[in-house]
């Protein structure tokens, strides 16, 4: 692993200049291995409710109607991504103002935390709770994992770290399914929470602070707006870019993720279609951590806007081939599939890259947690239309199709984005915190 650099404070009259200096590559090594573990508990974390959830809900509430508890269930899974949500813009907010170490331990400490709540609770009302308070850490530790990467490591290595952390997530949702097949208790299950508390405790002593990070707080207080907001006029359009792009990608993801199972059993003329849509859901998340992989090294080869392009283009196209063109389960829609999923998990490694690079270190964290999670509303929101409108749409390949129109939204968004990305240099230069 190439070792990174972070810079110092140098004073040269008013005016502070960054110079670099070396990190090891055991201290990188650490930082690494901490985002990872981090992310990839939040993805195990995250994944355990969906398959313990009916025995959850039926051993809290199992005295109220079947309907009530199905509104439960909804209310548990919602309460959950809108948790992810506001933590993904409130711990970037927290994170420029207070530090991304800091951050990550407390956030890390949150999903640990109330996942441990979650295993102990007496009533229904109080999973709903902690699981919004686990949503709100996992929401947190999504943004400062890769902000801290962006900013402890440096050239080409900082694409392939990316990559790396991103496809932790979906290492977690393998571990998931793992510990429900192994553990029958969901009670038992939940308190896999001890191990991010445990790692947030031995972040606490070991993981250090961002020096640019530093640097840029010690640049806005001598440009007199420490307070200023990444909402601000200067950083606008920017903004704006990420979360189309960002917004528009997660839709696709979501959409094919959500009703790919559906449409199979939809389509199938096969006896075995559980078993074909099983098979669907394993390629789908291991092309898509192959995917994650690899998306450094395709980035470093072709640049971060080009594999955000090929990205775009190649799972629209994957998507007609696959939900439009086909007409029953064959060994090449099992082909066809795979290639979608390994372009969904190039982009997930490109955009680690792509978003923290459209602003400076001083509001980065902040807007790098809104362009994250801005689109996550609507994309609930696209999720739940598709199976409203299965039928009026003709089915779940054409409602799928039609949805992934969004993606040609953000290829139009990442052509024109020319010029927006901010250099590693510039990005903690006082030129780049407007007066």
């Amino acid at each position: 692993m190439n070792t990174g650099s972070i810079p110092t404070i140098q004073s040269t009259g008013t005016v502070v200049l960054p110079v670099a200096k070396h990190v090891s590559t055991h201290r990188l090594i650490l930082v690494f291995s901490i985002c990872f573990l981090s992310v990839f508990l939040g993805g195990t974390i995250s994944m355990l409710m969906p398959g313990y959830l009916p025995a959850i809900v039926h051993g809290l509430a199992g005295n109220l109607s079947q309907q009530k508890q199905d509104g439960i269930s909804a209310l548990i899974n919602s309460l959950f991504i809108f948790g992810w949500m506001f933590g993904g813009v409130a711990w970037g907010i927290i994170s420029d103002k207070t530090g991304r170490a800091r951050s990550l331990i407390l956030s890390t400490a949150c999903l640990g935390i109330f996942s441990i709540v979650t295993a102990v609770s007496s009533s229904w009302s109080l999973v709903v709770v902690s699981r919004f308070l686990s949503g709100f850490g996992i929401g947190g530790v999504m943004v400062i994992a890769v902000i801290l990467v962006a900013e402890l490591w440096t050239g080409k290595s900082i694409a392939v770290i990316q990559g790396f952390i991103s496809l932790a997530m979906p290492l977690g949702f393998f571990a998931a399914g793992a510990i429900n097949n192994l553990i029958a208790n969901w009670r038992s299950a939940f308190w896999i929470g001890i191990l991010p508390v445990l790692l947030a405790i031995i972040a606490a002593f070991y993981l250090p602070e961002s020096e640019k990070w530093k640097t840029g707080r010690i640049l806005k207080r001598q440009k007199n707006n420490a307070g200023m907001s990444f909402l601000t006029l200067a950083y606008r359009n920017n903004l704006f870019t990420g979360s189309l792009i960002f917004g528009t990608m997660l839709i696709g993801v979501w959409a094919v993720f959500s009703w790919a199972p559906s449409w199979v059993q939809s389509i199938s003329s096969s006896v075995n279609v559980q078993t074909q849509r099983g098979s669907i859901m394993m390629i789908l998340a291991g092309a898509g951590i192959v995917g994650s992989f690899f998306s450094g090294w395709i980035v470093n080869s072709i640049g971060v806007r080009k594999t955000m392009l090929l990205c775009f283009a190649a799972c629209f196209i994957m998507i007609f081939l696959s939900f439009k063109l086909n007409v029953d389960i064959t060994r090449t829609t099992f082909i066809e599939i795979g290639i979608l999923a390994f372009f969904f998990g190039v982009s997930q490694g490109a955009l680690a890259v792509f978003i923290p690079s459209l602003f400076p270190v001083n509001v980065c964290a902040s807007a790098t947690g809104f362009c994250f999670n801005a689109g996550r509303l609507f994309t609930a929101s696209v999720v739940f239309f598709i199976g409203s409108l299965v039928s009026w749409l003709g089915g779940y390949g054409n409602a799928v199709f039609i949805f992934s129109f969004v993606l040609l939204v953000g290829l139009i968004a990442t052509f024109l984005s020319t010029g927006h990305a901010v250099s590693t240099e510039k990005r903690i230069s006082n030129e780049l915190i407007p007066d």
